[in-house]
């Protein structure tokens, strides 16, 4: 595995991955200053594409992709995946969206084990209130994020 960082508004993010794919990337305090010799082309490419996500100039992402997890994590980041540019949808919607309502808490642990920030886009899921629940990286993350992609970052996807 190889990694890379990119300083961003919100810290600096680590973007690992190998030939197979990008399989992480994780938001941080500091920046730690590493060689980008070598590295794989999707890290590379994501790394462009992060760049160009903030500077609100990109809203998907076409890099080669490689996260691990479970097969329900897997079934929760697709779904995630498919949460648009500028909305969001509840923990509740989205349970329901993967057939099961009951499993919101399961739902919940796996969008809080997401390894791949923004590109997952885990900051779209909000409570069923409307409000700002549970973020890794930081709720003023959350929000800055949100502010970003939307006006209105309140309107629900389902």
């Amino acid at each position: 595995m190889k990694s890379t960082y990119l300083k961003t508004p919100l810290g600096t993010a680590k973007i690992t991955g190998n030939e197979e794919g990008v399989s992480e990337i994780k938001i941080s305090e500091e920046a730690q200053p590493h060689p980008d010799d070598n590295l794989p082309s999707c890290v590379v490419q994501a790394k462009n594409e992060l760049a160009e996500y903030f500077n609100r100039n990109r809203q998907n992402f076409s890099f080669k992709m490689n996260p691990n997890g479970t097969l329900f994590q897997q079934k929760v980041w697709k779904a995630l995946s498919e949460i648009p540019f500028g909305k969001t949808c509840s923990y509740l919607e989205l349970s329901k969206k993967l057939g099961d309502p009951k499993a919101i808490r399961a739902v919940a642990s796996a969008n809080g084990k997401n390894p791949l920030w923004i590109v997952i886009p885990c900051h779209r899921v909000i409570g069923s209130d409307g409000s700002l629940t549970g973020y890794a990286g930081g709720l003023y993350r959350k929000k800055w994020l949100l502010e970003l992609e939307s006006p209105a970052p309140q309107q629900s996807l389902f």
